[in-house]
C-alpha cells in the first residue's frame, strides 16, 4: 500500500476523498440529531424522506453526469462541487422547519451524485497498473470505513462539549479542504467516450449492465447492501434513543461500530482478493448480512435487558463487515467489464443502480418503522436482502473467467480485432481476448457455445 501513495495525484485525491467522507460523516450524525429535534420519534420517518430524496437525485443526476464527463474540465468540476457542499451544509444549522431540510438534502445531493462517478472513473486514468488500482479500491474502501468507525467517535467526543449544530461547520471544513487538495492534482483529460446521441451516452452504461452476467448479479448484490445498511442510517437514531435510552453518543458508538466491523474486512480483503475471487468474497459479504439482519431481527422482539445494547453493537459491527465485503471489490468488477471509454458511463450507471436499490429500502425503514415498529420493518428488508442474495446466486455464474473464447464474422467493424484470430469456416474467425461488451461485442456468448458477436 505503501508504494500506492508514492503517486503524487493520487495521494492528493486520496487525502480529498478522505476529507470529504469526513465532512460527510459529521453530517450523517448530526442530521440524524437534528430530524430527531425536529420531529421527535417521527425522526425516522423525516430521516427516510430525506434519504430518499437523495436516492431520487443519484438515480437520476449520475447517469447524466456519466454521459457527458468526458466534455467536463474534471479537476475544476470537482472542486465546484466540493465548495457547493460546503455552502449547503452550512445553512443546515439554521434549519427549524422539516420541508428546509428536504430542499437543502436535494441540492446537496446533487453535488455529491455529481462528484462520486466522476472520481471513480478519474482513479483508472491515474493509476492504470491491475495491481496498484485493486489497492486503490481497498484503499477507498478503508477511507470510507475509517470515516464510518471515527466520525462517530469524534462525533460522539465533540458532543459532550458543544451542540450539535457545530458538526455541520466541521462538514464545510472538511469540503473545503478536499476543494484545495483536488484544485492543486493534475487530472488527466478524459478519453473519448461512446459516439452517438445523448440519449445513447446517457444508456450506455445501462446497456452493459443488462448484457454482461456477473454485473446482473450485482445488481441483486447492491440490494442486500441497501436492505442491511437501511438499518444503519434510518433506524439507529429511534432504536438508541426510544428503545435503548441511550444518548446522543450512544448513536455516535453504535454508528461506529458498524465502522468498527466494515474497517476490520476492508483491511484484510486485498491479500483475500488475490487468493480468493470477488465473487466467492462478495457473497459470503451478503450472507454475513442476511445473518446480521437475522440478529437484528431476533433483537427487536426482546422487551428489556441491558444486554440488548452489547448485542446492538455485535449486530451493527457485523453488518459493517459484510457490506465492506460487497464494496471493496465492487470497482474491480467495474473495471474489467468495460473498455477504458466505457468506464465513465458504467461507474455512473452503478452508482444511479446501487442508489436504485437504496430507494426502495430507505422508504420502508422510514416510514413502515413509523408505522408498524422494527419488528415488521426489519422482517420486511431481511426478506429485500434473501431476494437479492437469491438473484445474484442465479445471475452471476459460478465460472466468470476474464477471457472468453468467441467467434467474429469476417464483416465485424474493426479488422484489428481479427488480426490475431483464428478462421473457422467461410464466414467466422475465432480468437481469446478479454471479453467486454462493446459495438464489436453488443452480447455475450452463450455458455458452451460460440456465437458471431457482431453483424
Amino acid at each position: 500500500m505503501s508504494t500506492l501513495f508514492r503517486h503524487r495525484d493520487y495521494l492528493r485525491l486520496f487525502t480529498a476523498q478522505v476529507s470529504g467522507l469526513f465532512g460527510t460523516g459529521l453530517t450523517t450524525v448530526a442530521l440524524g440529531l437534528l430530524a430527531y429535534e425536529l420531529a421527535g420519534s417521527s425522526a425516522a420517518a423525516v430521516l427516510g424522506t430525506a434519504l430518499t430524496i437523495k436516492m431520487v437525485v443519484y438515480v437520476t443526476v449520475a447517469p447524466i453526469v456519466g454521459a457527458y464527463a468526458h466534455r467536463l474540465p474534471r479537476r475544476s468540476f470537482l472542486t465546484s462541487l466540493h465548495l457547493v457542499r460546503a455552502a449547503i451544509v452550512l445553512a443546515l444549522p439554521f434549519v427549524d422547519q422539516i420541508w428546509q431540510i428536504y430542499v437543502l438534502i436535494a441540492i446537496l445531493q446533487t453535488a455529491s451524485a455529481a462528484y462520486t462517478p466522476t472520481y471513480q472513473a478519474i482513479i483508472p486514468d491515474i493509476l492504470p497498473d491491475e495491481r496498484e488500482y485493486t489497492r486503490a479500491l481497498s484503499a477507498a474502501q478503508l477511507a470510507t470505513t475509517m470515516e464510518t468507525l471515527l466520525s462517530p467517535m469524534l462525533a460522539a467526543a465533540a458532543l459532550m462539549l458543544i451542540s450539535f449544530h457545530w458538526l455541520f461547520v466541521g462538514t464545510a471544513i472538511g469540503f473545503a479542504i478536499s476543494a484545495a487538495l483536488v484544485l492543486g492534482t493534475r487530472i488527466p483529460a478524459a478519453g473519448a467516450a461512446t459516439a452517438g446521441s445523448f440519449r445513447e451516452r446517457i444508456t450506455v452504461g445501462m446497456r452493459i449492465f443488462a448484457a454482461t452476467p456477473r454485473l446482473r448479479g450485482l445488481l441483486g448484490l447492491n440490494l442486500v447492501v441497501a436492505a442491511a445498511g437501511s438499518v444503519i442510517m434510518v433506524n439507529t437514531v429511534n432504536y438508541v434513543r426510544d428503545i435503548l435510552g441511550g444518548t446522543q453518543s450512544g448513536v455516535a458508538m453504535l454508528l461506529a461500530a458498524n465502522g468498527f466491523g466494515t474497517m476490520l474486512v476492508a483491511l484484510a480483503l486485498p491479500r483475500v482478493l488475490d487468493r480468493i475471487d470477488a465473487r466467492s468474497v462478495m457473497l459470503t459479504g451478503a450472507a454475513t448480512l442476511l445473518l446480521g439482519l437475522t440478529a437484528a431481527l431476533a433483537l427487536s422482539t426482546a422487551d428489556s435487558g441491558d444486554w440488548r445494547r452489547y448485542a446492538a453493537l455485535a449486530i451493527w459491527s457485523t453488518i459493517g463487515a459484510g457490506t465492506a465485503a460487497i464494496l471493496t471489490p465492487t470497482g474491480q468488477i467495474l473495471r474489467r467489464s468495460a473498455r477504458p471509454t466505457d468506464r465513465p458511463a458504467l461507474f455512473a450507471a452503478q452508482f444511479s443502480l446501487s442508489h436504485l436499490a437504496w430507494l426502495i429500502t430507505y422508504p420502508i425503514a422510514g416510514w413502515l418503522t413509523t408505522t408498524t415498529g422494527f419488528t415488521v420493518t426489519w422482517l420486511t428488508l431481511l426478506t429485500l436482502a434473501a431476494t437479492g442474495l437469491i438473484l445474484a446466486l442465479r445471475l452471476w455464474p459460478r465460472h466468470d473467467p476474464e477471457q472468453l473464447t468467441h467467434l467474429h464474422e469476417i464483416t465485424t467493424t474493426d479488422p484489428a480485432l481479427l488480426l490475431d484470430a483464428e478462421r473457422v469456416d467461410a464466414t467466422h474467425y475465432r480468437h481469446t481476448h478479454p471479453y467486454v461488451i462493446d459495438p464489436d461485442h453488443p452480447r455475450w456468448p452463450r455458455p458452451n457455445r460460440l456465437l458471431a458477436t457482431a453483424a
